[in-house]
């Protein structure tokens, strides 16, 4: 599991990276390089060998980009990381610009490069990406140069091996459906739409398509792969010998042939002449241009494993709900802990995230944590992707608010839930702003919907209560979450910016709306639940969708206002407390069991 305190880099990096990097530029004829935070296959968490932004800068934020001249270096962040930007970056050797506004790209129009020559490396950007770097480049009087190498690889010594874990078989039994009946289907639909065959370059959809998973990727259980799914259910699976077992090869059948990487170029350029559904949005230049270099006819289209992946069927949806029991059993042992023994003012946030990890290690399940803890004492829990290290380490005192983001991963099911307890006694301040959050909550936890309505519909529900008090948060309110894979999925999504896709039975999104009070404490409520067919209504006419929740574990009763609610609010909050009760209670010690009893009475 990955749970490290130390950020890694800092300005020593920059001052000993950044020369090396420079003679390797200049040694390819470069006068500049873009180095954005993706790596190949748009991992949201990256293998050490793929750290290419980390090794240059020093930054190791999660987001962010940078420029690299021989004379100047220029690195971007989004709001986000702000103070750990400011930590890890040599003022002398790096200026910093925010995202999104003006952005890289946004940045390089403005600047004057007259006759410069910008590298960028073509299996890290998407054909947008070049396209609008291209452009930028343009407008400042630079051009750019696709390279065949990247020179922060050539540059860096020391690079970690690529991750070479074993891939092992998803059992049906987990997974509703075997690979060659997800391959026909999809196959089906590539045919109706005139095409001979998809490129599936995104892990998920990989280990989704073929039910495999590995352990390539922190925190996600992905095999790096690549494949090319035909018209016919047929498929080529792209693994390196070194992950590939007698039993995988068993488990994928006659239909699936495995090669090995270095013959992915050769199986694109035996496309020559097909008709290739290809998604801009996950796979990078490269793919477009040696499809293009091959002579097959490129179909612009979605990945098509993505909307099926987000839909979870019956077994799966049912893997998620017995996760989220095991999960609200260790957190509902740590919300007692918390609200016991961590109430002393002593303990550090570090130790608040290492006792979760053991608590839901304990279970004898957990095959990892979903994401880093986000472990927010007092101020730091304002800072809203704040990840706690030994330089910010603060304790939870008395008198505050503890914030605790965090998820695992099972076999079975992905959680991610927020909690936020007052450690002492809460303000009036801090009670209300809790109550204005929950109420968000409550109401996209309770919404009606029709069919065709997206998550971009929804989202002024969870800010509702909140703007009605001049208050909101900056940031989205849901987003997808897989099954025994990423705890970020799309398509779906519930948030301001329009997402297109409508939200469907099977998918499941999380709930957290917030608020944040910089310097002072921040609030998030957060489960996971999943699209459902909602009861009919008394002299309803048209057939409804709903939510039904995922997460199990107590709210923070002492932190609600009850006068704050309505009658159907304080319904609903005791109505999901007697289920936390009745599913979570039982399997707890009688010391936890009577301390759930009470956070989890009526509120009047």
């Amino acid at each position: 599991m990955r749970q490290t305190f130390d950020i890694r880099g800092g300005p020593v990096i920059g001052r000993t990276n950044l020369p090396r990097l420079r003679r390797v530029m200049a040694g390819q004829g470069l006068d500049g390089v873009f180095i954005p935070h993706d790596d190949e296959y748009k991992n949201e968490y990256l293998p050490d060998a793929n750290e290419r932004l980390a090794w240059a800068t020093g930054f190791t934020g999660s987001a962010g980009a940078a420029f690299i001249f021989a004379d100047r270096a220029v690195v971007f962040t989004d709001s986000r990381y702000t103070l750990q930007a400011a930590d890890q970056l040599d003022a002398d050797l790096f200026e910093t610009v925010s995202m999104p506004d003006p952005g890289p790209f946004g940045w390089l129009a403005g600047e004057t490069l007259d006759g410069k020559s910008i590298g960028f490396d073509p299996r890290l950007l998407s054909p947008n990406d070049v396209t609008a770097l291209a452009a930028a480049a343009e407008k400042a009087g630079a051009h750019v140069q696709s390279m065949d190498t990247n020179p922060v690889d050539e540059a860096w010594p020391d690079r970690p091996e690529q991750p070479m874990a074993q891939v092992v078989p998803h059992p049906v039994e987990l997974a509703g459906e075997d690979s060659a009946s997800k391959r026909e289907r999809l196959g089906a639909a590539l045919a109706q739409e005139d095409c001979d065959a998809a490129i599936i370059t995104a892990p998920a959809s990989l280990a989704w398509l073929f039910n495999i998973r590995g352990g390539d990727v922190f925190c996600t259980p992905l095999p790096l792969g690549r494949a090319i799914l035909r018209a016919d259910g047929s498929a080529e699976l792209f693994l390196a010998e070194a992950k590939v077992t007698d039993t995988l090869r068993a488990h994928l059948g006659n239909g699936v042939a495995v090669r090995s990487p270095d013959e992915l170029e050769d199986g694109l350029a035996g496309l020559k002449g097909k008709s290739v559904s290809l998604d801009p949005e996950v796979a990078s230049a490269w793919f477009f241009r040696t499809l293009e270099a091959a002579g097959a006819e490129i179909h612009h289209a979605p990945d098509p494993c993505a909307l099926p992946r987000a839909c979870k069927n019956r077994t799966e949806i049912a893997g998620s709900q017995n996760a989220h029991r095991r999960d609200g059993v260790a957190l509902t042992r740590f919300l007692h802990w918390l609200d016991t023994e961590a109430q002393s003012g002593s303990v550090t946030e570090i130790e608040a995230v290492e006792k979760l990890e053991s608590l839901r290690a304990a279970g004898g399940d957990l095959r990892d944590i979903s994401f880093e803890t986000i472990s927010g004492a007092g101020p730091n829990g304002a800072i809203v992707h704040y990840r706690v290290s030994t330089a910010t380490n603060r304790k939870l005192e008395c008198g505050s608010l503890f914030l605790v983001d965090s998820g695992g991963q099972y076999e079975d099911g992905t959680t991610d839930v927020t909690r936020t307890v007052a450690i002492g006694e809460p303000t009036d301040e801090m009670s209300r702003h809790y109550t204005l959050v929950l109420k968000g909550h409550i109401g996209l936890a309770r919404v009606r919907f029709p069919a065709g309505t997206t998550g971009t519909h929804l989202d002024i529900l969870a800010r509702q209560a909140l703007w009605q008090a001049g208050l909101d948060y900056g940031h989205g309110t849901g987003h997808g979450v897989g099954v025994y894979l990423g705890v970020h999925e799309g398509p779906q999504r519930i948030a301001q910016p329009w997402n297109a896709t409508a939200l469907a039975p099977g998918m499941i999104v999380s709930n957290e709306p917030g608020y944040y009070k910089t310097g002072a404490y921040g609030i998030r409520i957060e489960n996971l639940q999943y699209v459902t067919a909602a009861e009919t209504v008394a002299g309803g006419e048209i057939p409804m969708l709903g939510f039904d929740v995922l997460t199990l574990a107590p709210l923070a009763r002492r932190l609600i206002c009850p006068d704050m609610l309505t009658r159907a609010e304080t319904e609903w909050v005791d109505a999901y407390h007697a289920r936390v009760l009745e599913e979570i209670g039982p399997q707890l010690s009688a010391e936890t069991g009577s301390w759930l009893e009470k956070a989890c009475a009526p509120l009047r």
